[in-house]
């Protein structure tokens, strides 16, 4: 069966926990291999962050899952060996991954620290058959960088996605249209991808409770539930349908992003959108600052069960005013969030242009220039008076999550000054 693209998923199995394993052993090769017995990567245990960000295999035996505070898990298996995170060696065996995996395809999106998209389309013919190529990768990356991954393969991101979700760890797993109902119809709604919690409980009061109920099911029934855009968009899902494409990487210094760890997990739209607001106040200023505008705008969540998503849209004109870029924040928010509890919200600006040989967009409305304006003269008495000189409205009665976002403010910019730091 000839298939008209070929995408890879590859994974990390245990990726934070794999990783510090393999730093340790890089230091003391005596040293015991954490993956082997039951252990977990946490953090503070008076913090937001003192939970679960990674655990073994023997660890999961026990009932230890990814995201309970390590209290918790402590409680479950108490010769738990608890380590604490090393973010920086972390990115680095990330990159070293990437790097190996562009000499199979310059076609490549880094789509988390631990995941990344091949479109192996244009150059499968070079290696061999998919699931070969495949297993050759899956061993170069356990010889010589010491850790393991699973690959996804299949016509479509979702469908790899997907596949490189099934059995773990160290393997290779296809996911063809034609294997669909036997491999994926039959899994829990809420293992697919998109589905969240809330979602899943709507779907189960209507009877929907298997991929393949979701993917069988009358699409008038699902808008009436779900809404339209979202239950058009899972609905295609279930169905093994996707057309997004692999996309290119940003050059360094390309793009500007702000993102943010919350104290407690949000699930409302409007405390959402107050926090977008502060982030997108940090991403307006860095684009100012260096005389560029952005034609894109992307939204980042990370569910409560770290689960990434995120949705973007090409802006009408370039810009750099921080309403514009709130305003179409919030709009992609109300596209594709299903209030599913969220720990992490981020903004991300792309498609930057120099303000310096951009043409005078016809269509600029005088809205638009008032605005640029505003927020010019709100930077400059920042600049003079400092960050809390003048503050938003929004902000003045601030509840304890959104204070806790504005109130990096006074640091303003907010976020690495380093303009090539698209993570910040």
């Amino acid at each position: 069966m000839t298939q008209n693209r070929i995408i890879f998923h590859i994974d990390v199995n245990s990726a934070f926990l794999s990783w510090e394993s393999v730093y340790r052993l890089s230091r003391d090769p005596s040293a015991l291999d954490l993956r082997e017995i039951p252990s977990a990567v946490g953090g503070d245990r008076a913090s937001r962050h003192g939970i679960v960000l990674a655990k073994s295999t023997p660890a999961k035996k026990y009932g230890v899952t990814t995201g309970e505070p390590l209290t918790q898990a402590l409680k479950k298996c108490p010769q738990l060996v608890v380590v604490p995170s090393r973010f920086e060696y972390y990115r680095q065996a990330s990159r070293n991954m990437i790097h190996l995996l562009e000499e199979y395809t310059p076609d490549i999106e880094k789509f988390s620290i631990d995941e990344a998209f091949l479109d192996m389309t244009t150059t499968i013919h070079l290696f061999g058959e998919p699931v070969e190529t495949a297993d050759r990768i899956r061993a170069r990356i356990h010889s010589e960088l010491g850790f393991t991954v699973n690959v996804g393969i299949a016509p479509n991101k979702l469908l790899a996605k997907m596949a490189s979700d099934f059995q773990k760890p160290d393997r290779t797993h296809t996911l063809w249209k034609h294997e669909i109902p036997e491999k994926m119809w039959p899994l829990p709604v809420r293992d697919l991808f998109f589905v969240g919690g809330s979602a899943e409980k709507k779907m189960q009061a209507i009877g929907i409770r298997t991929i393949g109920d979701l993917a069988h099911c009358d699409l008038s029934v699902l808008k009436a539930h779900l809404g339209e855009k979202y239950a058009v968009q899972i609905h295609r899902y279930a169905n093994g349908i996707d057309d997004d494409p692999v996309a290119e990487r940003e050059p360094v210094g390309k793009g500007y992003g702000n993102s943010t760890t919350l104290p407690r997990d949000v699930d409302d739209y409007e405390t959402a959108c107050q926090i977008l607001l502060s982030l997108c106040e940090t991403v307006g200023i860095r684009l100012r600052r260096d005389h560029v505008q952005c034609g894109c705008v992307c939204v980042e969540l990370r569910d409560y069960n770290f689960h990434d998503h995120s949705h973007q849209m090409t802006l009408d004109a370039p810009t750099d005013s921080t309403t514009i870029l709130y305003e179409s924040s919030c709009r992609l928010l109300k596209e594709f969030w299903d209030l599913t509890p969220v720990r992490l919200i981020g903004v991300r600006a792309t498609r930057i242009s120099d303000e310096s040989y951009m043409q005078m967009n016809l269509f600029d409305t005088e809205r638009k220039q008032k605005l640029e304006k505003m927020d010019r003269a709100i930077d400059a008495i920042r600049g003079k008076y400092g960050a809390d000189s003048i503050k938003r409205a929004s902000f003045l009665n601030d509840h304890s999550i959104t204070g806790h976002i504005a109130g990096k403010e006074k640091h303003l910019p907010g976020i690495s000054e380093d303009p090539s730091d698209n993570d910040s």
